[in-house]
């Protein structure tokens, strides 16, 4: 079979019919209240920051207007971030090649030690295109697809359902796919972990209904939570729902008791108790109150015998008949830092009261991340308490407005990805150790994998160079890989080390789709355009568009389709499409979708509880595995079957005199690095220009160091300059500085922006999830005598405007390659197999079935077939496409 050539001009020529929905573009949400104001312009949006009316005048953006009934809490975000970094100096107005790589693409010789010292020359779109398509069929052809790396992993570029991973995958996908991500930053280590313990991945899935705990809960414990600072972004459209009914909570007598190395806003807003907690010690505390329990006879020994497995070998380590070595109060205040008689307390308290606990993901970023959430888990179980009305665990209370009811509708679904042909995986933390060892071999998930030899780098949307640990390493790492394609709408970290930088549009220049509420899913959202492209940026769905047109593969990546009609292919396979219109749907800008009541009575666990024979879980007992045998046969040093205390390579245990330890909590004013470019937020919390670090006092009264001052933080990795934000609301011994922030070097190679990962480690979690340890890192402090000038992160990097360049030799390109690759790629695909390539696209689960066991699938799809809209006979052919392609099905 080949594959036709019609391209874009000539389908446009041709006529096809759409569906219609181009003429709804130009459409405005709600008119203005004031009859006098100017409401000519008023163009309905969404956000990770909120859904909101954007005002137009003479073409430009003017004004962000909140919508109340659809947004409980505004934030400064929104309001003043979203304008600023629309028209921010850091916009990528053209495309851009780095001039070694443009100069040298035929030869080779591109001098990739350059990347983020040298000037870029803007270029036009088809020699962006030309030179993108000839390294991606080179290296294809060359090295194999396994040599294309993708770092476009999770989505969080923006709130649409055509965001740059999922069309950069579309494209990639057609001509024989890439070596993708496995896992996550946000999660990894119990995404892989829970699954065995409790049957779910726990960390992304929806929360006990609010009013459920505020009329049952007594005690709720944040365990690093913070769910007002947390949920003013989420991953689709954030609605803040949730600020109300936190105060109700708070209001009808809850009691807050807060874990937490520093104190937090949450902990003021719900007037939470604070017990400070030396940094990754907090499973030593859990099986401490363990202990307690036991010997106060507290525990729930009914509970143990019906609803889990494994208790037995866990209960004698706690008490140190495995071990000979008790794990009493006074052997966890060595550790964490917590008086026994407080660990007695609250102990006695969380077994003896209605008990929720909140644990945050950050308490998993850590060096035996598994064993957190885990042992929390486990002492949840021994008091009998999860699955109870108001009681139990919660990994997401503090994401996604969690506790919100959920309307168990599904959502619009844009376009599959198709199925990636290489299977081979880099977990998302080992992206360094992935391109200095090719061909070594790594664990994950109980599977054996090999690094590929990454020769090209395509990022879509995706900051990794600021995300990713040890950044100084990263750097050296990239030598070696030939060449770095990234799109993006800033001049962020991962483009300033890129060879070829294609301008996205942001979502305001553009049309698309989302959804309201990460687990409410009560609303749909119309992301309109609001203004044309600034400079000659494209959306990222244009950009893979023009990529497929250049190799000929344009009626593959567009089925023959305009965006707008893929949008509204979306909207109907929604359920708000049964009672409101596209048309209806467009122009008012969103659509609801009801809560049945029965939602607001949701307990997490709770048909569990009622009947665990009826409703099991997804482990291999159907029960809570306390101890998992299915962890213990793999054998992993740093993960044993069980939650037990470890030793962290660093950590305040075992500092030298002087060092701190480094927490990186997620910003208040930023999603991870989005927003930092805004000049307006940054002046409402930057110290000089830098990224402030929380220091407690009498630290900095050691070190000599004043309120407002600039500091360096340092250690054999890296060295960052921040400013000193001193308080009382921290412990000695540890600063915080939040994560996700633009880096700049200056002459001494320290990042004079305040990036925390130049700091952080590259220390593995475990051999189970191979995650990232960002919150297990020391580093020393002291004043920084010797600024050099401003932060110039937020300055383009060197430009040629005027370079003469010369016209490519299409012939030089070899495009038509693409036919040789992909008809070796023809085959057959199952209707389940085809369903789920289409349909299924979840955001945290796997891309290629065989990354995940039979149960870890089971307990997913309860809530990825729902966001589907699956109907019966659809989610059983999935399933069983799922069971026999599972990694431990039967051959």
């Amino acid at each position: 079979m080949t594959f036709q050539r019609p391209t874009r001009r000539a389908f446009l020529q041709g006529g096809a019919a759409t569906f219609g929905a181009a003429n709804l573009m130009g459409s405005t949400a709600m008119a203005a209240l004031d009859p006098n104001s100017f409401s000519e312009g008023r163009v309905f949006h969404a956000s990770h920051f909120g859904p909101f009316e954007a005002v137009v005048k003479d073409g430009k953006l003017v004004n962000i207007n909140a919508i109340p009934q659809l947004d409980a809490k505004p934030t400064e975000m929104l309001m003043y971030g979203v304008t600023d970094r629309t028209y921010d100096k850091s916009r990528i107005n053209y495309p851009m090649v780095r001039k070694s790589y443009l100069e040298n693409w035929e030869s080779g010789d591109i001098k990739p030690e350059l990347r983020g010292k040298e000037e870029y020359v803007r270029v036009d779109w088809d020699t962006a295109f030309s030179l993108t398509a000839k390294a991606l069929l080179d290296t294809a052809e060359t090295y194999g697809n396994e040599a294309i790396f993708s770092s476009s992993y999770g989505g969080w570029a923006n709130a649409g359902n055509f965001r740059p991973n999922v069309m950069q995958g579309r494209l990639l996908n057609l001509i024989g796919g890439c070596t993708n991500t496995q896992g996550d930053w946000s999660a990894g280590a119990s995404q892989i972990c829970l699954p065995r313990v409790i049957g779910d991945m726990e960390v992304y899935s929806a929360q006990t209904a609010w009013e459920v705990i505020r009329d049952n809960t007594e005690l709720f414990v944040l365990v690093g939570c913070d769910p007002v600072k947390n949920n003013r972004i989420e991953y689709t459209v954030a609605d803040h729902q949730m600020t109300g009914p936190w105060a109700q909570i708070r209001d009808n007598g809850t009691q807050f008791i807060s874990i937490n190395p520093q104190r937090t806003a949450s902990d003021e807003y719900l007037d939470a108790d604070w017990i400070q907690i030396i940094p990754n010690t907090d499973v030593a505390l859990f099986t401490a109150m363990a202990y307690h329990v036991l010997d106060q006879g507290l525990e729930d020994r009914i509970y143990l015998k019906k609803y889990t497995v494994g208790s037995g070998q866990w209960i004698k380590y706690v008490r140190g008949e495995s071990d000979d070595l008790p794990k009493t109060p006074e052997w966890a205040e060595k550790i964490t830092g917590i008086p026994a008689d407080k660990i007695r307390e609250l102990a006695e308290m969380m077994a003896t009261k209605r008990t929720e606990i909140a644990g945050a993901w950050s308490l998993q970023r850590a060096q035996h991340g598994e064993m957190t959430h885990w042992a929390i888990v486990n002492f949840s179980a021994l008091c009998g308490h999860i699955g109870k009305p108001g009681q139990g665990v919660g990994f997401s209370w503090h994401y996604g407005s969690g506790g919100m009811p959920q309307s168990g509708k599904s959502t619009p679904t844009g376009l599959s990805q198709g199925r990636n042909w290489v299977k081979g995986i880099c977990p998302a933390s080992r992206i360094t150790e992935m391109l200095e060892n090719p061909g070594g071999d790594f664990i994950y998930n109980g599977m054996t994998g090999t690094y590929p030899d990454v020769k090209m780098i395509y990022n879509a949307g995706n900051n990794f160079m600021s995300h990713q640990q040890d950044t100084n390493r990263l750097i050296r790492a990239l030598e070696k890989v030939e060449t770095i394609v990234s799109v993006d709408v800033w001049w962020t970290a991962a483009t300033r080390w890129a060879d070829i930088v294609l301008p996205a549009s942001s979502t305001l220049e553009r049309d698309d789709i989302s959804v309201g509420g990460t687990y409410s899913n009560d609303k749909i959202y119309a992301m309109k355009k609001v203004i044309e492209p600034v400079g000659e940026s494209m959306s990222d769905y244009h950009i893979c568009e023009g990529l497929a047109d250049k190799m000929g593969l344009w009626t593959q990546f567009t089925d023959g389709y305009e965006l707008m009609d893929h949008i509204q292919q979306a909207y109907e396979r929604s359920a708000a499409a049964k009672h409101t219109p596209f048309e209806e749907f467009w122009e008012k800008g969103y659509a609801r979708q009801e809560v049945p009541e029965e939602a607001r009575k949701w307990v997490r666990h709770g048909d569990f509880y009622t009947d665990p024979i009826e409703n099991p879980l997804h482990t291999s007992s159907g029960k809570i595995e306390m101890f998992c045998s299915e962890i213990a046969g793999f054998q992993i040093d740093d993960c044993p079957g069980m939650p037990v205390w470890m030793e962290k390579h660093e950590y305040l245990g075992n500092a030298k005199e002087g060092q701190l330890h480094v927490v990186s909590p997620h910003p208040w004013y930023r999603l991870h690095s989005q927003m930092d470019q805004s000049e307006t937020l940054r002046d409402l919390y930057k110290i000089q220009g830098r990224e402030p670090v929380r220091i407690n006092t009498q630290d900095a009264a050691d070190r000599g160091i004043e309120d407002g001052d600039l500091v360096e933080l340092y250690n054999d990795r890296g060295t960052i300059i921040v400013g000193a934000i001193l308080s009382d609301d921290i412990m000695p011994g540890v600063v915080s500085v939040y994560e996700g922030g633009w880096p700049s070097l200056d002459s001494k190679g320290r990042c004079n922006s305040g990036l925390v990962n130049f700091l952080t480690s590259t220390q593995r979690s475990s051999g189970l999830s191979q995650a990232t340890t960002a919150n297990t890192v020391l580093c020393e402090m002291r004043k920084c005598e010797d600024p050099e000038g401003p932060n110039m992160a937020y300055e383009k990097p060197p430009i040629i405007e005027d370079y003469e360049l010369a016209a490519i030799d299409e012939d030089k390109l070899g495009l038509d390659r693409v036919y040789d690759i992909t008809e070796s790629l023809l085959a057959d695909a199952g209707p389940g197999e085809k369903i789920f390539y289409e349909r299924c696209t979840v955001c945290h689960g796997p891309r290629e079935v065989s990354h995940f066991t039979q149960n870890q699938w089971k307990g997913i799809t309860p809530s990825m077939f729902p966001r589907a809209g699956l109907d019966e006979n659809e989610a059983a052919l999935v399933m069983e496409f799922l069971m026999e392609n599972a990694s431990d099905a039967p051959m």
